[in-house]
């Protein structure tokens, strides 16, 4: 059936008053079975976006506890053992020897009807496929009987580990899918639902599926009308990327290298050209705005989606001996030799004009002005490099008589991004650059000794590690 669309409140009002009243009959049921099917193994991408979106882990946090696990972990009675596979890999194979293991786990733990032998192929551009796919290095290390030995952390990403490559080798889940159309008049309602009769990989992987059964119906059946909804839906925006979001888009664009990706996001953030909302979505500040702008303006090839993916290409092709890096160095690196600079001069002498204020500096009583550095705009005094006075550039409501819990020597002051969002940062910036989401209380946290802030009306450690709260 086709999708009616409803533009505005006078035509909800009108399909409404056409429905009340009226007789609402089952017109056609349709019943089939779907067979759902698991996912690959891990490879460094979809591991990290696996634990970003189960466990709010960061791709670098994340690539620091597989390697703790890849390294070894002390096992009782059996010393330092690694358990799992390379986790820099954007393959999806898995060794002859390990489908070997998962078969005979399966078989002798879930029976062979539970059993599916398969084989994956990569789909992303630019595969190198150098190493096998994430994986544990022997299946019968069951996370349960390890648990005692590790972290809460790295037992969150050993279980996750191990379970999708256990699931990958296992059969289908087989579900009853039913299809409900009901009429009323000339419009048409369908209701959905699915119930699982073979659970499959589901038994261990991904196991909580929501079943949707509906009562037993027959043709021609008619229906009590219970309720009515006129629901008004606004079309929204796209959303910010996450950490998992923004991988897999890299990914897909065959930007960067599975070793690329954690350091790539760690970049943007350490360089401040993006910061995280309270739903750890990336947003850009006023510094990723200059970049960008500025990046796009002189060297719009560099940029390009295309000519990352392209080069990433070209490389892989030298590293394959297809192709000379001679020639194809000499090709790129000329033209941007000669352009950088160009541009390196242009932008030297395009610098942007200080804005004049009616301020004085306190040191030698010349004007300020304001000027814009790699962190963002502050007041520097018109007489440098005579005078070397700076100041942060503040809201008027700022200082909350707290000391700078990085150099202990400025206050914490309250900022605005350049999309209105309070933070907290530091009055000696740029000098030091201490900034904060959450606003700093001036206390240490009993258990850690970090700093303590308040947010969402309670007072948290500001270390992630450390779980200590109260109420505010």
């Amino acid at each position: 059936i086709s999708k009616l669309g409803i533009k505005t409140e006078t035509e909800a009002k009108k399909i409404l008053d056409d429905l009340n009243g009226a007789e609402y009959q089952v017109a056609d049921i349709i019943q089939k079975e779907t067979r759902k099917h698991p996912a690959p193994p891990f490879t460094t991408s979809t591991l990290q976006q696996q634990a970003a979106n189960k466990f709010g882990f960061s791709a670098k946090q994340t690539m620091q506890i597989a390697q703790q696990l890849y390294e070894g972990v002390e096992i009782g009675g059996v010393g330092s053992t690694g358990l799992i596979t390379y986790m820099r890999t954007d393959s999806v194979n898995l060794a002859a020897e390990a489908l070997n293991q998962i078969k005979n786990y399966i078989t002798d733990n879930f029976g062979p009807k539970y059993l599916e032998a398969r084989f994956f192929k990569t789909k992303s551009k630019g595969a190198q496929e150098a190493h096998e796919a994430i994986r544990p290095t022997d299946a019968s290390n069951e996370p349960d009987k390890i648990k005692e030995y590790l972290t809460p952390q790295q037992f969150k990403l050993y279980d996750l580990i191990w379970r999708r490559t256990i699931a990958c080798q296992m059969a289908p889940a087989i579900l009853a899918a039913t299809s409900v159309d009901i009429a009323a008049k000339q419009y048409i309602f369908r209701a959905t639902g699915s119930q699982i009769k073979f659970d499959g990989y589901l038994k261990i992987y991904n196991g909580k599926i929501q079943e949707t059964i509906l009562p037993p119906l027959s043709i021609k059946e008619y229906l009590e009308l219970i309720k009515l909804s006129p629901n008004q839906h606004f079309t929204q925006p796209p959303p910010r990327y996450g950490e998992a979001a923004l991988i897999k888009i890299l990914e897909e664009y065959g930007i960067g290298r599975p070793s690329t990706y954690a350091p790539t996001i760690s970049t943007i953030q350490d360089r401040n050209y993006t910061q995280k909302d309270d739903n750890k979505k990336f947003f850009p500040t006023e510094i990723g705005f200059l970049v960008s702008d500025l990046l796009v303006k002189h060297f719009p090839q560099i940029v390009d989606y295309q000519f990352t993916a392209a080069m990433e290409e070209d490389l892989d092709t030298i590293a394959e001996g297809k192709k000379d890096w001679v020639p194809m160095m000499k090709n790129f690196y000329g033209p941007f030799k000669e352009n950088l600079d160009k541009k390196y001069d242009e932008v030297e002498t395009t610098k942007p004009e200080p804005e004049k204020t009616d301020k004085i500096c306190p040191t030698c009583g010349a004007p300020l002005l304001i000027r814009t550095s790699r962190f963002g705009k502050f007041y520097a005094c018109s007489a440098f490099p005579k005078c070397r006075y700076t100041e942060n550039i503040k809201d008027a409501k700022d200082e909350l008589n707290i000391h700078c819990p990085k150099c202990l020597a400025g206050q914490v002051v309250a900022r605005r991004t350049k999309r209105k969002k309070i933070f907290y940062g530091c009055s000696r910036y740029p000098e030091c650059d201490f900034a904060s989401w959450d606003k700093p209380i001036g206390q240490k946290c009993p258990e850690c000794g970090a700093p303590l802030v308040e947010k969402k009306g309670k007072i948290i450690c500001s270390n992630k590690e450390c779980k200590y709260k109260e109420k505010s």
